[in-house]
Formats: structure tokens, sequence, C-alpha cells
């Protein structure tokens, strides 16, 4: 089952070119959830995604830089990077081997 959901949760990751938004547009420092916007880091593990199927739904994780963004266009969108979590599975089952 994993394997044939594989190409389209690697999908996913593209939710987290969302994220470049918050270089132009960055959330203001005094806005809470600093940590969590830092977690957007963690969408170039969605590079892995060229050699593991479906892990490329962490990219999806660079959308967490929009977290609590004052533009509630924006703090959607970094809403959207928790669906990086589809993309465990995938790296897990390959560190595993």
């Amino acid at each position: 089952m994993l394997d044939t959901l594989a190409p389209f949760i690697g999908l996913i990751g593209l939710i987290g070119f969302a994220g470049l938004a918050g270089i132009k547009h960055p959330a203001y420092k005094s806005r809470p959830g600093g940590g969590i916007r830092m977690l957007g880091l963690l969408g170039l593990v969605g590079l892995i995604g060229f050699w593991v199927p479906g892990a490329g739904a962490i990219g999806a994780s660079g959308a967490l830089g929009l977290w609590n963004h004052q533009n509630p266009r924006l703090a959607f969108w970094g809403k959207l990077g928790w669906a990086s979590l589809a993309g465990l599975p995938y790296l897990v089952r390959w560190a595993m081997g």
C-alpha cells in the first residue's frame, strides 16, 4: 500500500515552496511560534525524495516557516506544513533497511 501511494504522497512536499514567501514577507519577530518557524529548515530534508519515494513529503515542512504569520493567507500555508508528517513512514522504512 505504501508503494502505491508514494508518488502522490511525495507531491505533498510542493507545499514547502510556500515557505519561500517568508523570505520576502517574514513573520514579525514579536509573534509567538519562532521555534516552529525554525522547523521550516527541515524542508531541505524533502530532497531525500529523489532517492526515497514518498519521503519527499517532508519538504512540506518548509511551509512551517510561515507559522503564525501576521498575514492570514500565509499563516494558512504555514499550517499546511504539518502535512510533512505524511513522509515520515517512508523515511523510517528506508532507514530501517
